[in-house]
């Protein structure tokens, strides 16, 4: 334990500041450069750092391989069932200005429900594979 001290600490800091940062493209992806993808493989590095430094069995812990399995399926069908929802509003797949009045507020509202599929696919996809490696001798 005491051998990595400064490791621990350090990544104690930043660890919390890495998962803002991706938080904050996932949210800001559609006004400039980032989104879903970038947010969840930023999300997935601050886990995998915490599984690097802090060991796998706790990270394991933390995001079990049934949970990943299903947040990386709950993302995609949040990805797909946006494009269904633009064909029943009248739409084709993912027309994005027929999901509100205005198709301005559509697209935005499209286009971040389908970033945020994306990042939360991505993140658990990234830690499915880390883990599926992370272990073995």
């Amino acid at each position: 334990m005491k051998d990595y001290f400064v490791l621990r600490v350090m990544a104690k800091l930043l660890i919390p500041f890495i998962l803002l940062f991706g938080f904050y493209v996932q949210m800001h992806g559609d006004y400039g450069p980032g989104g879903g993808f970038q947010a969840g493989v930023i999300i997935a590095a601050a886990l995998i750092l915490y599984a690097i430094v802090f060991d796998v069995g706790p990270a394991r812990r933390v995001a079990p391989m049934w949970m990943l399995v299903a947040l990386s399926c709950i993302g995609v069908l949040l990805y797909a069932s946006v494009g269904v929802a633009t064909m029943m509003a009248g739409g084709q797949f993912l027309e994005y200005g027929v999901l509100a009045h205005d198709p301005a507020h559509g697209n935005h509202l499209g286009i971040l429900i389908i970033e945020i599929g994306v990042g939360v696919a991505v993140a658990a996809a990234m830690l499915m594979i880390y883990f599926s490696f992370a272990g073995r001798r």
